[in-house]
């Protein structure tokens, strides 16, 4: 009798917080890197495509519908590039993996597959992770050395030569003209993080190209003027939707260094990695920020609780997401309440999950509780209407042909407005309302859909800005 009353009210408690109408539009993606992860290395061809497909699964089951995947996480690539070597976690040569496949490609068809986002992910200045590594052969460290620093044991581009600002605009643009990426995505390592007691040396560049400036200004001036770069090559490239988006560490500044920044005491973007992440949010240099704010609620210095409406008062006009740290999360018990925070600031368009591994793991039962309740009805990516609001045509002769939905879309013209992702709802009656996020039951590159549930359908159409038609006409499933 016991084990029922203990059944019954934590299936009750379950209900209390699960019974709200989630939202329709959120940002849900998941972080999966690919530094320090030598099992890409072990496994053969097919078993990394077995194994990611896997992935890709398990996220999708919990709600996922954005991947950011790491493609060049020591200026080398998990893709075909023309400007880098294979990235040494791949194939450990530097040459093409045998049997040959492109990372990079697959995950975009299979996220696509899968209706969700992939979003290509570059640490700007990082070459080597160790003291003990070295560039692989072909690199350009080894044909011009002297543009790079040695910080802490490891290599970085220099920051303040425009060649370099050059070549890594040259590796964007190859990506987005190549590959039907979502979004070009950097993390948090601009200036590597400060080791107590030593200075990064760039004390000649300094010299040379400082124009008088402070030495902190102009290191500020130095990343953005990279950002600034690679908002310019997208902006000109044939794929101008493509969005571009940070993720920097979860303090801009603390309030005792400036009264604009958070309650908080610890390190700080803007002092200790130079980046001004709200000057690029202002600017439109960015489509979306999204700080790792991985502390607990109630953090000592730096409380969740704090930042997150932080980050809320200062999104500038662009998305803002929120990165979630899954281990420290289900550690603390703290899951339902910070998604529940988060929902109520409606200048939070979503969140991303770190690492994506873990969460596909079930570390602490997150991708369960993800799957039956925080995450258990399907959303769409937030729409970006400064990229364009127009959206396009409604998707037209929505039929039942053979148990299937089928549907007809009019031709890609190679522009933003191309209906590339069909939503399919599911109501009990002819009364439809696309708003209701639980009436979702797919969301689909393909134009059909296999029917399971007998019920009332209409079809939309997204755009590559994730704008959304009006819908279709209904379609009665008996």
């Amino acid at each position: 009798m016991r084990r029922i009353t203990v059944a019954f009210f934590l299936w009750a408690a379950v209900w209390t917080v699960c019974g709200q109408q989630l939202p329709k539009r959120e940002f849900r993606g998941a972080w999966l890197h690919t530094v320090y992860q030598d099992g890409y290395a072990r496994r053969s061809t097919a078993q990394n495509k077995a194994w990611l497909r896997g992935q890709l699964d398990s996220l999708r089951t919990a709600g996922v519908n954005a991947v950011v995947f790491q493609v060049r996480p020591q200026a080398d690539a998990f893709y075909d590039s023309r400007y880098e070597p294979w990235s040494c976690y791949l194939t450990c040569d530097g040459k093409a993996p045998k049997p040959y496949w492109d990372p990079l490609e697959f995950m975009v068809g299979e996220c696509h597959a899968r209706g969700m986002e992939l979003h290509a992910w570059l640490n700007p200045y990082r070459v080597t992770a160790g003291a003990r590594q070295v560039p692989p052969a072909g690199h350009i460290y080894h044909k011009h050395p002297e543009r790079f620093l040695r910080y802490d044991g490891k290599i970085y581009f220099d920051p303040a030569l425009a060649a370099n600002r050059r070549h890594i605009e040259k590796v964007v643009a190859d990506i987005v003209e190549r590959y039907d990426v979502d979004g070009i995505h950097f993390d948090d390592y601009f200036y590597p993080y400060p080791v107590k007691g030593k200075e990064f040396p760039d004390g000649e560049s300094f010299r040379r190209y400082g124009r008088g400036m402070k030495r902190d200004d102009w290191r500020r001036a130095n990343v953005d003027s990279l950002i600034a770069g690679v908002r310019r090559v997208i902006d000109g490239s044939r794929r101008p939707w493509v969005r571009f988006g940070i993720s920097p560490f979860g303090i801009w500044r603390n309030e005792s260094s400036d009264p604009r920044g958070s309650a908080t005491s610890g390190l700080e973007n803007y002092d200790g990695l130079y980046a001004d992440v709200l000057l690029w949010a202002r600017k439109g240099w960015v489509d979306y920020l999204l700080p790792q704010l991985y502390w607990e609620l109630e953090h000592k210095a730096a409380a969740y609780r704090v930042l997150l409406d932080w980050w809320a008062d200062n999104a500038c006009g662009r998305h803002m997401y929120i990165g979630q740290d899954v281990e420290r999360t289900m550690k603390a018990g703290e899951l339902g309440e910070k998604l529940s925070m988060q929902r109520r600031r409606p200048e939070i368009a979503g969140m991303c999950w770190w690492p994506g591994y873990a969460l596909c793991a079930n570390r602490g039962g997150v991708a369960d509780s993800l799957a039956m309740c925080h995450q258990n009805h399907r959303a769409l990516v937030p729409s970006y209407p400064w990229i364009t609001s127009e959206g396009p045509w409604p998707v037209e002769n929505l039929r039942l042909d053979g148990g299937r939905l089928v549907w007809n879309v009019a031709a890609s013209e190679g522009v933003v407005e191309d209906a590339v992702r069909f939503v399919v709802y599911r109501f009990d009656s002819p009364r439809v309302d696309i708003n209701n996020s639980a009436a979702i039951v797919e969301v689909t590159p393909r134009t059909e859909f296999l029917v399971a549930t007998p019920g009332y359908y209409v079809v939309t159409a997204l755009d590559r800005a994730n704008n959304e038609s009006a819908p279709s006409q209904i379609v009665s499933c008996r």
